[in-house]
């Protein structure tokens, strides 16, 4: 697992990188504050669901939530189903708002 900064991920992505964002928050909250383009699986539905991802099994993958712990679970959980690309935001959403884009409201 790769740990990402904020400031990283807005880096690469003006550069034209293009990985899978999979938020693992509450629909709630996604609502509330998302990455644009981002794909939301619960971090409790993903056992079920991780089907869902497997056009992106070797490929790059951002996983977020709130803080960075929750998706750490969820890395955790893709890395024993044998994906090998993801990468951790590192502070989540929240810390996206707070160094990156202000405009995501913080909660």
């Amino acid at each position: 697992m790769n740990q990402l900064s904020p400031g990283d991920l807005a880096r690469r992505l003006r550069e034209g990188w293009t990985p899978l964002l999979l938020d693992v928050r509450q629909p709630e909250e996604h609502a509330l504050a998302a990455l644009p383009g981002s794909q939301l699986i619960p971090l409790g539905e993903l056992p079920a669901r991780a089907e869902e991802l497997l056009d992106w099994e070797d490929q790059d993958i951002v996983v977020y939530c709130h803080h960075g712990l929750r998706s750490q679970h969820a890395i955790a959980h893709l890395a024993a189903a044998g994906f090998r690309r993801l990468h951790n935001l590192r502070g989540g959403i929240d810390r996206w708002s707070m160094e990156v884009d202000p405009s995501v409201p913080r909660y």
